[in-house]
C-alpha cells in the first residue's frame, strides 16, 4: 500500500512464473500504477505450500509478510482470491500478524465477454477501520516469451518459512 490515490490511473500487472532459489514453483505479481508524479509498485510472490495445503502470498520485495490465500471460482466464472492468516518474518523472528493491524484482501479477476477485456477488482478492508486500499479496472493481456525473469521483478529476499 502507498499514500497515493486517484481515478483513471493507468496500471500494468506483470506476472512471471519461475522456480525460486529454494526450487519452489513461484509466480510474481508486479503491479505498477502510473500516478502523475511517479510510478507506485505493489509486488507479491506466490507459492503453493504443501505444508499449509494452500497458496501462500509473500507481500513486498523482502517477503516480510506471508499471507494464506483461499482460491475459488466466482459466480461470474472469474477467479476469486481471499486472504487469510498472516505471518511476519524478519531474520530469526516470526509471528502471526494481528489482524487488528492488517487487512483482508478480496481479489476478483475475470474475462468480460461483452467488453472483450479482462477485469479486476481488489478491495482490502479492516474490520475496525473499514476500507484500506482498493482498485478496479480492465486490462488487455500480452503474452511475452521470456527466457529469463527480469531481476527487478524478483524479490530482493526470499523467505522459506511458510
Amino acid at each position: 500500500m502507498f499514500p497515493a490515490s486517484g481515478r483513471n490511473i493507468p496500471f500494468t500487472i506483470e506476472n512471471y512464473a519461475y522456480q525460486d532459489g529454494f526450487g519452489l514453483e513461484t509466480v510474481t505479481w508486479v503491479r505498477k500504477f502510473q500516478f502523475a508524479k511517479r510510478i507506485r509498485r505493489f509486488d507479491a510472490t506466490m507459492i503453493y505450500s504443501h505444508t499449509r495445503r494452500r497458496i501462500v502470498d509473500y507481500l513486498g520485495t523482502h517477503q516480510h509478510l506471508a499471507v494464506d490465500i483461499d482460491i475459488s471460482v466466482d459466480a461470474n466464472g472469474g477467479l476469486r482470491l481471499s486472504s487469510g492468516e498472516q505471518r511476519f518474518y524478519e531474520s530469526m523472528v516470526g509471528f502471526r500478524f494481528p489482524m487488528y493491524f492488517s487487512g483482508n484482501a478480496n481479489v476478483l479477476e475475470w474475462f468480460d465477454d461483452e467488453d472483450g477485456k479482462f477485469k479486476i477488482e481488489v478491495t482490502v478492508t479492516n474490520r475496525n477501520w473499514g476500507r484500506l486500499f482498493g482498485y478496479k479496472g480492465s486490462f488487455d493481456v500480452e503474452y511475452v516469451d521470456v527466457s529469463t525473469v527480469p531481476a527487478d521483478v524478483k524479490p530482493l529476499r526470499e523467505e522459506m518459512r511458510e
